[in-house]
């Protein structure tokens, strides 16, 4: 194990996430068999929002990385992580260290981020906060778009709404 993993797996046990919930298994939020954490807090509050509980920044409970990570490592046969919400984007420096340890040490596992905000919106954000440009970097696929009711088609393959995109990240 390399000395920056050693440094950042003893360290993660100080770091915490807010969440909503954890999926260890789900066929719905990405592609493949995902273990799924949905992140606590969202200001963009898009009318019609699927997972309306998960508005609310001081809602649902905080969870040591650690304790994330060893679910993690617990659960088999998954192909992927997929950080929904809420807006996962709002803890991206949490988020970025999960998905660090998790690209160093399981790199078999793909990251699927799902955001209200565009692409676009996201590369501008990241100009100017390293933990967005960091984790939107150690994302593998990025499901981006508010959900808009007006767009609502329940065909769609990871998304909710017509204006959402799948966006796949990795170069190569």
């Amino acid at each position: 194990m390399a000395s920056d993993t050693l440094l950042l797996t003893s360290n993660i046990a100080k770091i915490n996430l807010r969440i909503a919930g954890i999926v260890k298994e789900s066929v719905v939020d990405g592609p493949g068999l995902r273990y799924v954490i949905f992140t606590q807090g969202c200001e963009l509050r898009c009318p019609g929002c699927h997972n309306p509980t998960t508005h609310d920044p001081w809602g649902g409970y905080t969870m040591e990385l650690d304790k994330l990570w060893q679910s993690i490592g617990e659960t088999k046969l998954i192909e992927g992580i997929t950080f929904s919400g809420g807006e996962p984007f709002m803890q991206a420096a949490a988020c970025a260290v999960l998905a660090k340890l998790i690209k160093k040490n399981l790199p078999p596992l793909n990251i699927v981020t799902y955001s209200g905000y565009y692409h676009h919106q996201l590369l501008a954000m990241a100009k100017v906060d390293s933990d967005i440009r960091d984790f939107l970097q150690l994302t593998d696929i990025l499901i981006d778009g508010p959900y808009d009711v007006q767009q609502k088609n329940s065909s769609l393959a990871f998304r909710g709404s017509t204006n959402q995109q799948i966006i796949n990240l990795t170069k190569n």
